[in-house]
C-alpha cells in the first residue's frame, strides 16, 4: 500500500526533529549548561548557518534523506527549475478574443441605422 505525501512528510518532519534534538545533545558534549545555552540561542530568526554544525550536518542528511523517500514511493521531486508558465492562446479557433464584449446587442431604428439616444427606448406618443 502507497502512503500518501502528508504521511511521508509528516514521518520526515518528525525523524528530522529527533535527529536535531540528538545532534543538539551530541554538540553540548555531555555538558547540560552548553545544551542549555544551544537551545536557548534558538529562537524564530535563527539562521541555517547561526546552528552549531553537528546540526546543521543533521539537517543536511534529513533533507537528502526525505528526496531519496520521496522518490522511492513514486513521487516526482522537481529538478530545481521553475515550472512552465501558463499562457493561453491567442491565435487560432476558439481562442479568447482581446476587448470588451456587449452584454446585449445594440437597438438599432429603422433601417439599421442606430436610434437617436442610444439605447434608450423612443419616447411614448402624447395624445391631445
Amino acid at each position: 500500500m502507497t502512503k500518501s505525501a502528508t504521511d511521508i512528510m509528516h514521518e520526515v518532519l518528525s525523524s528530522a526533529v529527533i535527529d536535531s534534538v540528538v545532534a543538539l545533545k551530541a554538540a553540548s558534549k555531555g555538558l547540560p549548561n552548553t545544551l542549555l545555552r544551544d537551545i536557548n540561542a534558538i529562537h524564530a530568526n535563527t539562521t541555517f548557518a547561526d546552528l552549531p554544525k553537528d546540526v546543521q550536518d543533521s539537517i543536511g542528511r534529513s533533507v537528502r534523506a526525505a528526496f531519496t523517500r520521496l522518490l522511492r514511493e513514486g513521487y516526482s521531486v522537481s529538478s530545481g527549475q521553475p515550472a512552465p508558465t501558463y499562457r493561453p492562446r491567442t491565435d487560432g479557433p476558439g481562442s479568447p478574443k482581446p476587448g470588451p464584449r456587449p452584454s446585449h446587442p445594440k437597438r438599432t431604428g429603422p433601417g439599421g441605422r442606430p436610434r437617436p439616444g442610444g439605447d434608450r427606448p423612443p419616447p411614448k406618443p402624447r395624445g391631445r
